[in-house]
C-alpha cells in the first residue's frame, strides 16, 4: 500500500486504536491480544492503530513493540490495514518507524516527543527526519509538546511526499481552521481528542469528518452507530448517544489524569475481553468508578 493510498482510506470511516493485553504480572499477553484483534476487525473501521497511545506505546520496551506490531498485522492481514505508533526521540521513532515498516505496517503515527519543549523548528527537523526513513504514509499527532503551525506542515508536506495526514489532539480551533483551509486535501485529517465523539461534530463542520474512537475497543457497535449518525448528521440521536453514554462516561474519565486509557481497559473488561492491567505510571480505576461504567455499558446492550 503506497502512501497515497493510505491517505485515501483514512479520509472516510472509523478509526481506533486496539488495547494492548498485558497479563496479571504486566507482560505482553499475544494471545489476548490476536483474540481482541479479531473480535474488532469485523466491525468496520477503516483502520486499526497498533501501539497508539490507547495501546499503552510509552509503556512498551523495543522488543515488546516488535511483538505488538506483528501479531497485529499478522492477525489482521486480510481483514482491516494495520498502521503503527511511533515516537520518542528522534532517533528512537526512526528505529520504531523502520522496524515497523519491516513488519508490514501499512503506515505510521507519529506521537508526540516527551518531556522537553522544543522550538517549531526543531519539531519540524524531528517529523521531516522520521518521515524520511521510510517509504509507507506517516500521520503526525498534534498534541502536547507538538503544536506544528500551518506554514511548517506546508513546509513538511514539500518536503516529505509521504506524510499524508495531520491528526489533531489539541482542539485550537483555531489553529484546525488554518491548517485545514491552508493545506486543503494534501492531508487527510483526523480528530484525535481524547473521547472525539464529544467533538466529532464541530470536527466534521471544520471539515474533519474521521475521527479515532477509543470506545470502539469495548462497545464497538455502539461507537460505528454513532459513527454513522454523525455522518448523516442525524443530530437527534447524536444528542441522545451523548447525554446517555458520553457526558456519564467522560465524568469517569475525568477524575484522574491518565484514565483516559485506564477507563477503556476497564471497559473491555466489562465487555468480556479483558487486556490486562494498565502499567505505572497509569492507575487503574477504583470499584466504584469500575462499576459506574459498567451500568453505562449494560445500557448499551448486546454489542
Amino acid at each position: 500500500m503506497n502512501p497515497q493510498e493510505l491517505k485515501s482510506i483514512l479520509s472516510s470511516g472509523l478509526l481506533s486504536f486496539p488495547l494492548t493485553d498485558f497479563t496479571a504480572q504486566g507482560d505482553f499477553h499475544r494471545e489476548g491480544y490476536i483474540k481482541r484483534l479479531e473480535w474488532l476487525a469485523p466491525y468496520g473501521a477503516s483502520a486499526l492503530f497498533a501501539a497508539g497511545g490507547t495501546g499503552e506505546f510509552f509503556s512498551l520496551a523495543a522488543s515488546e513493540y516488535s511483538q505488538v506490531i506483528k501479531t497485529a498485522v499478522d492477525t489482521c492481514a486480510t481483514s482491516v490495514p494495520i498502521l503503527a505508533g511511533v515516537g520518542g526521540s528522534t532517533r528512537q521513532a526512526i528505529e520504531y518507524a523502520q522496524e515497523a515498516e519491516r513488519l508490514g505496517a501499512k503506515g505510521l503515527l507519529l506521537l508526540p516527543h516527551y518531556l522537553t519543549e522544543a522550538s517549531q523548528d526543531g519539531v519540524a527537523a524531528h517529523v521531516e527526519a522520521v518521515c524520511k526513513s521510510v517509504k509507507i504514509g506517516v500521520i503526525v499527532y498534534n498534541r502536547n509538546v507538538c503544536r506544528l503551525t500551518a506554514p511548517l506542515l506546508e513546509q513538511l508536506a514539500e518536503r516529505c511526499p509521504n506524510l499524508i495526514g495531520y491528526k489533531d489532539g489539541l482542539g485550537d480551533i483555531e489553529l484546525m481552521v488554518s491548517i485545514r483551509r491552508r493545506l486543503g486535501d494534501r492531508f487527510s485529517y483526523l480528530g484525535g481528542l481524547p473521547t472525539a465523539e464529544v467533538y466529532a461534530a464541530a470536527y466534521k463542520a471544520l471539515g474533519v469528518p474521521v475521527y479515532s474512537s477509543a470506545v470502539f475497543n469495548f462497545i464497538p457497535k455502539t461507537a460505528m452507530d454513532f459513527y454513522h449518525a454523525i455522518a448523516r448528521e442525524d443530530h437527534a440521536t447524536v444528542g441522545k448517544m451523548i447525554d446517555d453514554f458520553f457526558l456519564p462516561y467522560l465524568d469517569i474519565r475525568n477524575r484522574k489524569a491518565g484514565y483516559a486509557v485506564s477507563i477503556v481497559k476497564a471497559g473491555a473488561t466489562i465487555s468480556g475481553y479483558s487486556a490486562g492491567p494498565v502499567r505505572t505510571p497509569l492507575t487503574d480505576l477504583l470499584p466504584e468508578e469500575y462499576e459506574a461504567l459498567a451500568a453505562l455499558i449494560d445500557k448499551q446492550g448486546p454489542q
